[in-house]
């Protein structure tokens, strides 16, 4: 179990993270999410004692990181899959860690098989493609067969069937009874991994909760198609009923179902294209919390406004 209290972390006049307090349970996969700069790194940093809180406190397990006898069977983290030596092979990168701990060859050669690192473990890491190097940071981390896991963008760099893999993987390790903290920017594959979410922006916590209620706080809406889609929209202009129109035959509609503007258009004699209902997905529900949290944003280019305001339209 992660357990954080009041966790504060300032660089000089800057607050990176700002008094955030959660608890990460064994038993399920709990997703980190936020945008660019709200501090996500910085926590994960501060859980495993690389970085020192300015105030509060983070505890694993019962302990502070820094305070456990043998820290990578407590914790097993992938922060930065780069931080190796370019010169050595996967199989003595992963030896010199486990020397550290006293942890036998056999469990080297074990997290190898495990990761698909068996054809190259003998080769220089400095040659290895990023999802290479992905892999072998996910092997150091299972070094100790740990109770904790915290990873940092684990599938970044894997192809299609290495993100089928962890996923599959880190759902084990949860039902195992393990605590995983899983940080993605992925939305569609933390949905399928993740049982919790918690969301970070400009150093608060903005959301934590099931992934069930967080994609449930979005609003369903229904997707209208027709030749008359301004007769559609003046037909279902009444209070507590938002129309949005998408395109120039296209609205969406917000506070009605599809079998009520189905019948609004037939009382009109409207043909409808389309009629289908949207419902809310986690990428939606990110979006709209962090919407307000954004710290580095995207410039609008000349050439792009047009488009920006067509669509804002």
């Amino acid at each position: 179990m992660i357990e954080a209290t009041s966790l504060t972390k300032r660089y000089g006049a800057r607050t990176a993270v700002n008094d955030v307090s959660f608890t990460v349970r064994p038993g399920q996969v709990t997703g980190f999410l936020g945008p660019n700069g709200a501090g996500k790194s910085t926590t994960m940093r501060m859980i495993v004692g690389l970085d020192r809180p300015t105030q509060g406190r983070v505890l694993v397990n019962g302990k502070p990181y820094a305070e456990h006898r043998s820290p990578l069977h407590e914790v097993g983290a992938l922060l930065e899959a780069k931080a190796v030596h370019t010169g050595r092979s996967a199989r003595n990168h992963l030896r010199g860690i486990a020397a550290t701990h006293g942890i036998p060859t056999r469990r080297v050669d074990e997290v190898i098989d495990l990761t698909g690192l068996h054809t190259v473990a003998r080769k220089r890491v400095g040659g290895f493609s990023l999802g290479m190097g992905q892999r072998l940071g996910l092997a150091a981390a299972l070094l100790g067969d740990p109770a904790t896991l915290i990873l940092d963008e684990p599938v970044n760099g894997l192809d299609p069937e290495g993100v089928l893999w962890v996923r599959g993987f880190v759902r084990q390790l949860a039902a195992e009874g393990r605590t995983v903290l899983l940080s993605s920017h992925l939305m569609s594959e933390m949905a399928v991994t993740a049982d919790h979410i918690i969301v970070l922006g400009k150093g608060r916590i903005v959301a934590d909760s099931t992934v069930a209620d967080i994609v449930g706080s979005t609003q369903t809406f229904v997707r209208v198609r027709s030749p008359r889609i301004d007769d559609v929209a003046r037909r279902l202009t009444q209070p507590d009923v938002t129309v949005t129109g998408v395109a120039a035959d296209t609205i969406e509609v917000r506070g009605l179902g599809a079998e009520v503007i189905g019948d609004a258009a037939l009382s009109i004699g409207v043909a409808l294209h389309e009629l289908t209902t949207i419902s809310g997905s986690l990428e939606d529900a990110y979006m709209q919390l962090t919407r307000d949290e954004v710290e580095y944003r995207t410039a609008v280019t000349p050439d792009a406004a047009p488009l920006a305001e067509e669509v804002a339209r």
